[in-house]
């Protein structure tokens, strides 16, 4: 019966120390990367993740969040290689940013694919978003949780937009993504690729008339102190996050943290897609009352104006659903058909 009790006591003890042992081997603090800093819901998201990891770990595992690209020398679309190749230790991040690296991500991006937020859902929350997280595996990364960034809605600094002909000539800022440019081009602007941190003081001066973000972006960014007085909320595109870890991080943690780490995401990831709708969606529009009270034009295209920039971005539509996927673009059309 001693015998017992002293071998009872000894597995209690190991078991006690375990977690202790491990986490001798854990970093002192892990890299996580973000493209916008927590004055936005993108990166009051990361500062959340961190928060919740640490607490769900017991301080196990410490998180500094790294806004701006600065783990990347401020190139956007660096994020991902740098993620797998180990540089950048988690990140929450865009599908378009990626989408250089993953083509598949570029769904997303299809001008007019999705037509509200309940289709973003469909796609995110269904069969598309489990087959995204199944290609970022392959790619080298381990998906957690989706995010969001917003619709992307178009500001200018020179008149109403509410057709194609109003951007003829028109020099706008876009992200630095292939497919970007040919929308733009299709629809007659004159598309400059530029990070969001040169676009700002490019804007101010008047070298670029105008851009496209999410309304929380617009806000917080005070766009109309940037000659940004025309808004069309024309949602041709949007932009879901997602919640990454690089691989070799993933492994070297004990299955108990994975799943604390994986949880905290996912929270932060619903309270992050709360923060980006906040008074955009449904009946609470407190945020384009803001917007108007600082004296810009908020122009919302009609179905018929809709369907004029539809028809004219059809073929850079067609053109990247084949590079896509036509398989990929076809069940996101169903998802979204049903939803």
């Amino acid at each position: 019966m001693h015998r017992f009790v002293l071998v009872c006591a000894l597995l209690a003890a190991a078991i006690a120390i375990a977690p202790a042992a491990h986490s001798q081997n854990y970093r002192s603090e892990y890299k996580l990367s973000t493209v916008l800093p927590s004055s936005y819901p993108w990166g009051k998201a990361g500062e959340r993740w961190a928060e919740l990891v640490k607490e769900k770990t017991h301080g196990r595992i410490n998180i500094k969040m790294y806004p701006g690209m600065s783990l990347v020398g401020g190139d956007q679309t660096k994020e991902f290689s740098a993620l797998r190749q180990g540089v950048i230790d988690l990140a929450i991040g865009s599908t378009i940013n990626w989408s250089p690296q993953v083509r598949q991500l570029n769904l997303f991006s299809l001008p007019f694919l999705m037509p509200d937020y309940k289709a973003i859902d469909a796609l995110t929350k269904g069969e598309i978003g489990r087959e995204i997280f199944g290609i970022l595996e392959k790619a080298g990364v381990v998906p957690l949780a989706w995010g969001e960034n917003g619709f992307r809605e178009l500001s200018n600094s020179k008149g109403v937009v509410a057709s194609p002909a109003d951007m003829k000539g028109k020099k706008f800022r876009v992200v630095g993504s292939p497919i970007f440019i040919d929308t733009f081009t299709a629809l007659g602007a004159n598309p400059t690729q530029m990070s969001f941190a040169d676009a700002q003081p490019a804007l101010s001066t008047g070298a670029v008339d105008g851009q496209e973000n999410p309304l929380s972006v617009f806000v917080a960014a005070k766009m109309w102190t940037l000659n940004q007085k025309f808004l069309t909320l024309w949602g041709y595109t949007a932009d879901p996050l997602i919640f990454v870890v690089n691989k070799e991080v993933w492994e070297s943690w004990t299955p108990a943290d994975r799943e604390a780490v994986r949880q905290a995401a996912v929270e932060a990831g619903a309270e992050n897609v709360v923060a980006a709708r906040k008074g955009i969606a449904g009946a609470d529009m407190e945020v384009l009352k803001q917007i108007e009270a600082q004296g810009v034009t908020v122009t919302r295209p009609k179905p018929d104006q809709l369907k004029a920039f539809q028809a004219a971005s059809k073929p850079v539509y067609d053109k990247w659903a084949a590079q896509i996927g036509l398989d990929l673009v076809k069940t996101a059309e169903t998802s979204i058909a049903k939803r």
